[in-house]
């Protein structure tokens, strides 16, 4: 014989608000991170507009770049040659632009994360750098301290007499 205890009522309303807990709906959940995704879209939008497209990759920066000093180098016209040799200088720069472009593109196809890792790594030269420099002249900019107060340094007024 199966012995089976009464439910007290406690755990009766605890199942209770289980039940009630699982017939809420879903949605709000969904309300919150579908106002989170329009906000931000709204704001991606935002500044799109105020400020232009975001940069691309550093490959595709790169790609534009070569793009760019190509089209420049393309369209240069030396004016010291003769019109002979103006030909000829034109020939050797457009053959000049595509080596170049040449060997970039199967680089920058193969390896486009290289560039990205390259240009994090130069930000961060960039900033340690700059905390160098402004820590360096923190202590050009300082008055003298310590040992340095006997000392006279450029643009003090030294009394003579």
């Amino acid at each position: 014989m199966s012995e089976e205890r009464p439910t007290s009522d406690a755990a009766q309303e605890e199942t209770a608000d289980e039940v009630r807990v699982e017939e809420t709906p879903a949605t709000d959940a969904d309300a919150w991170a579908t106002a989170c995704a329009e906000d931000l879209a709204a704001e991606k939008a935002r500044r799109r507009a105020q400020h232009g497209p975001p940069p691309g990759s550093a490959a595709e920066e790169l790609r534009k770049l070569v793009d760019a000093v190509a089209d420049k180098l393309s369209g240069l016209q030396p004016p010291l040659f003769g019109a002979v040799a103006s030909g000829t200088a034109q020939q050797m720069v457009n053959q000049v632009v595509q080596q170049a472009k040449a060997a970039v593109e199967p680089v920058l196809e193969r390896n486009p994360e290289v560039f990205d890792h390259l240009a994090a790594a130069g930000s961060e030269l960039l900033a340690a750098y700059r905390s160098a420099v402004e820590n360096q002249e923190r202590r050009w900019t300082a008055q003298g301290t310590g040992s340095r107060e006997n000392e006279s340094g450029p643009g003090e007024h030294i009394d003579l007499d």
